[in-house]
């Protein structure tokens, strides 16, 4: 069985690239920070996991994920054999994305990270007198009020 679940922060934006083929299959590239559980001095906090997503997947991701967010994955582990520009043999690890889930909330990411959010806030409302309590409307039934 060959299964991975991660959850961290997106270190950069997704990287986009269209396959040659006759019909082009997005694939994004992408690496995630991911926490360790037990910290030791001198030692890194997280661990930087490369991941690639093909077709719908990539699409998805390139279009809603971005920088710094919290995301999840299922995926599969795979070793990419390769050869550099000097004929040393390579191996690249990294995770084949198979399902992708939001580990944040847009709202918590905008506000995380100063942006503004699409929707503007709603203005609070003011109280009618100077005590500072709202009038409320006597005619609505108990099971009218959210309390």
């Amino acid at each position: 069985m060959n299964k991975v679940i991660l959850m961290g922060r997106l270190t950069r934006d997704p990287e986009v690239r269209y396959s040659q083929s006759a019909t082009p299959v997005a694939v994004a590239r992408f690496s995630l920070a991911v926490n360790r559980r037990f910290k030791r001095e001198g030692e890194p906090d997280a661990d930087f996991i490369d991941c690639v997503a093909f077709g719908k997947q990539g699409e998805f991701v390139e279009k809603y994920w971005k920088k710094g967010q919290m995301v999840a994955i299922v995926g599969r582990l795979q070793v990419r054999p390769w050869t550099d520009n000097e004929g040393n043999k390579r191996r690249s690890t990294e995770v084949v994305v198979e399902e992708t889930h939001f580990a944040e909330s847009r709202a918590s990411f905008e506000s995380r990270e100063g942006r503004a959010s699409s929707a503007p806030a709603p203005a609070p409302a003011k109280p009618a007198n100077s005590d500072g309590f709202y009038p409320i409307d006597e005619s609505l039934e108990d099971d009218d009020l959210p309390f």
